[in-house]
């Protein structure tokens, strides 16, 4: 494995009893980068994240973390790497400023690298003014915040995120990121996982997944490229009733409810304007526009989903 590639996943597969729950699985991520893995519920992200922080052994394939084979060695990895959860552990009853010494103490962090790095991490998170409050009276918001400080205290190699800013509110999920996006410049790697295609966008490279199966994965603006000219926008106060009437038009491919309207996945954007005006007005919709747009990662998934071929992995 090359010195910049982080973690190394070659067909990786895991099942439950009736679920295929990640089902041959290949990515690479490398040093100084955020990785995201992005898919709805039961795409197979925590399944991938369990395995790859030595939780959760694989059915086949490999998986190099940080230089360890969490396949043969998972207690190995567990040096090199934070694995924060969705349900991380935070004391309730203990304080910020002592979740944060009780985790130090854990991974063996000596008290003057702890104490620098603490007031480091609490000021980029914005809780400075919080060290004496109970963890158990944070918002929840806060309460992650607090959860990746302790994640991060004995500055890991690799970091594993599973859905980390789910139900956290802006504000606090704008500070985390600002809090990842610090921690590139010490050559962490990142991955993270997330149902929010907005958050995607913040990732240097994605992976969607969907059932299991890796659909795409290249950096956002080069996902988006792939489907240039294939987007039209439909401007319509009857988005569900304009869905509706275009279902089986020839050359469409997805249709996903935008805004004020609808973005549709077509073979040719030009060309089919003119058919699906007609479609429209036949239905009774009033249309007050159907023109081409920029792709969203959206409008890709949902095109992946409906059976669209692979593109190269970046």
């Amino acid at each position: 494995m090359p010195d910049s590639v982080a973690i190394s996943v070659q067909s990786l597969a895991r099942s439950f009893p009736g679920v295929q729950a990640v089902d041959g699985l290949s990515f690479e991520v490398r040093y100084g980068e955020i990785f995201g893995l992005v898919g709805p519920d039961g795409a197979g992200k925590t399944t991938t994240l369990r395995m790859l922080a030595g939780v959760l052994l694989p059915d086949a394939g490999t998986a190099l973390v940080a230089g360890c084979d969490v396949v043969r060695a998972p207690e190995r990895v567990k040096h090199d790497i934070s694995y924060m959860s969705q349900r991380f552990g935070l004391y309730e009853d203990l304080t910020v400023e002592e979740n944060i010494r009780f985790y130090a103490r854990i991974f063996g962090v000596k008290r003057a690298e702890h104490a620098a790095r603490s007031q480091r991490l609490l000021q980029a998170a914005g809780m400075e003014a919080f060290r004496a409050r109970l963890a158990g009276k944070l918002s929840g918001g806060m309460k992650q915040k607090l959860g990746l400080i302790c994640a991060l205290i004995h500055t890991p190699r690799v970091l594993l995120l599973d859905e980390p800013t789910n139900g956290v509110d802006p504000v606090s999920r704008r500070d985390f990121w600002r809090i990842l996006y610090s921690l590139l410049d010490e050559g962490v790697a990142i991955l993270a996982s997330t149902a929010y295609l907005d958050e995607a966008e913040r990732c240097h490279r994605v992976a969607l997944m969907h059932q299991g199966r890796l659909l795409f994965c290249d950096r956002p603006g080069a996902l988006k490229h792939s489907l240039d000219g294939r987007i039209l926008a439909v401007v319509t106060a009857q988005p569900r009733q304009a869905r509706q009437a275009l279902k089986g038009l020839d050359g469409l491919s997805g249709v996903v409810l935008a805004g004020d309207g609808l973005h549709l996945v077509v073979d040719n954007a030009e060309t089919r304007i003119p058919a699906i005006r007609e479609r429209l007005i036949a239905s009774g919709v009033n249309v007050a526009s159907v023109a081409p747009a920029t792709a969203s990662l959206e409008d890709l998934f949902v095109y992946a989903v409906e059976g669209a071929p692979k593109v190269a992995h970046g």
